[in-house]
């Protein structure tokens, strides 16, 4: 059933203009950011901004009356490096023919969500700056809520933190590696080397504790029992829900306020 108004609001005309514009605005934040540092850097920044800018705008990604307008403005400059990511997640997902763009989860959210596409372990979702792939199953309530309880914390945290992000995950990750192998071996190998590397290195890592604990599963069944963070990071998304819009998929209850919604800001569940 089409809303009043949708139809204007998704059709080519509207979805080519705020491409453009998107596009154009974006890359001027990026070469005004990046030419502080070299006038190269402006020019690599603009290009990343105004291709993120193109997509984005077309599928009408970011929710102008709520946080869009500070999403797209980190996305153009201080998280362009995170976005060079999402722009080979794109790519990826393109070349894939199972890669199932889920606009209900997109459009207006300030992400991009592929069902399939770019993953790094079977099961598990991928975030890479404003694109997760491997949602997988979201007509599912569970898994809808991993992606905006968990991964979408990931999407914000490449916005805060920038470039700083993927080099302070890799870091981690690496140093977990190495941790993860001493406290096996002075602990008697008493659980598989797998799994103790496995929670040092990405269930003990910071953002990740972070993203758990949003998504009320701190400490995570993975999570070598006893090991590190013993509570949660910061208070469950689900207990903050008056601060955030409803998704009448992962919340049944919410379907009937929904109905109202603005069409702009609104999205269709697959």
């Amino acid at each position: 059933m089409q809303r009043k108004g949708e139809r204007s609001a998704t059709g080519p005309t509207a979805r080519a203009a705020e491409a453009l514009l998107t596009a154009a605005i974006g890359a001027l934040l990026g070469w005004l950011a990046g030419q502080w540092i070299h006038t190269t850097v402006g020019g690599v920044m603009a290009l990343v901004a105004g291709l993120n800018g193109a997509v984005s705008g077309w599928r009408g990604v970011y929710g102008w009356r709520r946080h869009g307008a500070l999403a797209f403005a980190l996305d153009s400059t201080w998280a362009s490096v995170p976005v060079v990511g999402s722009l080979m997640a794109h790519g990826v997902a393109a070349a894939s023919r199972t890669a199932g763009y889920e606009a209900s989860l997109s459009r207006r959210q300030n992400r991009h969500v592929y069902r399939g596409g770019m993953h790094l372990k079977p099961g598990f979702a991928f975030t890479v700056g404003n694109v997760i792939s491997g949602a997988g199953d979201v007509d599912r309530p569970r898994r809808r809520r991993l992606i905006t309880d968990h991964e979408d914390v990931h999407v914000w945290q490449a916005r805060w933190f920038g470039p700083f992000y993927l080099a302070i995950y890799g870091a981690w990750a690496l140093g977990g590696v190495v941790v993860g192998m001493v406290l096996w071996l002075r602990r008697g190998r008493a659980v598989p080397l797998g799994s103790m590397i496995e929670s040092c290195a990405y269930y003990l890592n910071p953002f990740e504790w972070w993203a758990y604990s949003r998504d009320a599963l701190w400490p995570p069944s993975g999570k070598v029992h006893g090991l590190g963070w013993s509570k949660p990071a910061a208070r469950p998304l689900a207990t903050l829900a008056r601060r955030r819009p409803r998704d009448p998929v992962a919340d049944p209850a919410a379907a009937t306020s929904e109905s109202s919604a603005d069409p702009a800001s609104g999205s269709s569940s697959a």
